[in-house]
């Protein structure tokens, strides 16, 4: 068994403990992360999906944050274990991407800097290295202790 073999029993392990006594129904497939050598990606699949969503993603990251916690108290190595429902994920960073190259549009178009919406860490992360593909447009992260950061477009 390869490490990301032994990564993606791991992560379903743990998610089928977390899941199962909530009671949902759901199943559970795997895929390899694009963003990230060896890392996992959990999709889940289940009627329950707005449960297990819950509002605006809130519990989906609880429930990704809980996994990847127990698997690295586990397996020191861990790989970090995304977790999508439904292709919630999915959906949710391509919206992201597309207001973000909108922006960056615009604020080629005007010369004048735009900001985005407060946005996570990984978030963020996501919209620089989607707009650093973008000759002409420099993005940077305000500084603050803030969890969540805006990021402001501007021309390089």
């Amino acid at each position: 068994m390869d490490f990301r073999e032994k990564a993606e029993e791991s992560a379903v392990r743990v998610a089928n403990s977390i899941l199962t006594p909530l009671g949902y129904a759901y199943s559970i497939s795997t895929e390899a992360s694009a963003d990230e050598e060896n890392g996992v990606t959990l999709m889940i699949s289940s009627p329950d999906a707005r449960f297990i969503i819950g509002d605006e993603g809130d519990k989906l990251d609880d429930l990704q944050y809980l996994i990847n916690r127990l698997l690295q108290a586990e397996w020191e190595t861990a790989p970090r274990i995304r977790v999508d429902c439904d292709r919630y994920r999915e959906r949710t960073e391509a919206k992201l991407l597309r207001r973000a190259r909108s922006r960056a549009e615009r604020v080629l178009q005007t010369g004048r800097p735009l900001q985005m919406e407060k946005l996570n860490a990984y978030q963020r992360r996501l919209v620089h290295n989607e707009l650093a593909k973008m000759p002409g447009i420099l993005t940077t992260s305000e500084e603050s202790d803030s969890r969540f950061k805006r990021i402001t477009i501007s021309r390089a």
